[in-house]
């Protein structure tokens, strides 16, 4: 069983930036695959972006086209931790931001939710314009 805890939300002005955290158990991190996803009020839970181990040292990410630039995702596998920044941020980001771990590392279908065997509770991030 994986627990997924989120920090870091809050509100923040149009163009200021925030680092989500998303800290996990389980003793294989480093070989899950991580993503952000975000749930707005009446609206589908999207994808914004996720990071996968690729062997060796090295990992892949990808980004949706509505944060591509502005977020950056990163992992601490030492510290079993996902983070998303977000730098200018926008009204239209405001929404309840959630981390999901696949521990099976399905990562030809890293942007849909249904690969995703694990949630954190979300964090509220408001953005003031």
């Amino acid at each position: 069983q994986v627990q997924l805890v989120e920090s870091g939300g809050g509100l923040v002005q149009a163009g200021g930036s925030l680092r989500l955290s998303c800290a996990a158990s389980g003793r294989t991190f480093g070989r899950y695959t991580m993503g952000w996803f975000r749930q707005a009020p009446g609206r589908e839970r999207e994808f914004l972006a996720a990071i996968w181990w690729s062997g060796g040292s090295t990992y892949y990410t990808d980004y949706a086209d509505s944060v591509k630039g502005r977020f950056t995702i990163s992992r601490d596998n030492a510290k079993s931790t996902v983070y998303l920044q977000m730098n200018s941020l926008k009204p239209e980001d405001t929404a309840v931001y959630y981390c999901a771990a696949d521990s099976r590392a399905r990562t030809q279908y890293v942007r849909y939710i249904w690969p995703y065997d694990y949630w954190g509770q979300g964090t509220q991030v408001t953005v003031s314009s």
